[in-house]
């Protein structure tokens, strides 16, 4: 489903504040993986995530989606493909307008062909979005003339996730989008997340500082230091992997310790 083909990205080229921010990244990533990713500060990790939304383009390699080379479009071209969240709830909505609206420009954008301007969204969609809004559990769906500025942290964090996923994504980027939660609420929006990925079967990335979830969700586990991947472990072997064994391999990797200033060992 995703391929990165020796991507590289340096910001500040020649200056002094020059930054290798990723180097000669490889991934392959297959139809329905969900790899979580776990990484030292400044390793590379939402640098990934930006380079395949499109947010700037890779200095070399390529981005394959879905079989096409999308290493040269424009960012709100694979928003068409891609869902992102990122760790600040306030990101992945517009706070002006109300629940509905966000959820009928996600929708639009997502389901429109590319050069169909005269789209509308129909009574059929507005209840398809209370539908969904009344598997939160939250009441959204009784609020959706509310403007999305009036709802809390958790409530903006599942809204975004519902519309990246309303119209099932290629991939799915989850960047620590549980991490400025409360514990109560990440844990809702994590089994919110899980619950849809599984159910759609959503190819998906996932940046976790927290070890336990990054061993316990999905198929593989991937770790990256210095702008490229240093370890990858599915299968069995990640089946059987303890929160010690994975600190200790990425020492053994990277030939230091994880250096994580929100990493979380404990349950």
């Amino acid at each position: 489903m995703l391929q990165l083909k020796n991507i590289s990205k340096t910001f500040n080229a020649g200056t002094v504040n020059e930054k290798k921010a990723l180097r000669n990244l490889n991934l392959d990533l297959k139809d329905g993986d969900f790899a979580t990713i776990v990484g030292s500060n400044g390793a590379g990790k939402s640098t990934m995530f930006n380079a395949i939304t499109g947010a700037f383009y890779v200095d070399c390699g390529e981005i394959i989606l879905d079989d096409e080379d999308i290493t040269y479009k424009k960012e709100h071209i694979r928003s068409r493909d891609i869902g992102h969240l990122f760790q600040d709830p306030l990101r992945g909505t517009a706070p002006g307008m109300t629940i509905e609206e966000n959820m009928a420009l996600a929708y639009l954008r997502a389901k429109t062909a590319r050069h169909d301007y005269f789209s509308r969204i129909r009574k059929e969609d507005k209840e398809k979005f209370r539908e969904q809004l009344a598997l939160l559990n939250m009441g959204l769906e009784d609020r959706m003339k509310q403007p999305v500025g009036l709802l809390s942290g958790g409530q903006r964090q599942a809204l975004t996730l519902l519309m990246a996923t309303m119209v099932t994504p290629k991939i799915l980027l989850l960047d620590e989008h549980t991490a400025a939660l409360d514990p109560a609420t990440a844990e809702k929006v994590l089994e919110l997340t899980k619950s849809i990925i599984k159910e759609r079967n959503i190819t998906a990335l996932m940046v976790t500082h927290n070890m336990h979830q990054a061993i316990e969700l999905g198929n593989r586990i991937l770790m990256m230091d210095q702008g490229h991947i240093i370890l990858d472990i599915e299968g069995e072997e990640k089946a059987k992997l303890t929160v010690e064994e994975l600190l200790e391999k990425f020492k053994e990797n990277a030939g230091k310790a994880l250096d994580n200033d929100r990493i979380l060992t404990a349950e």
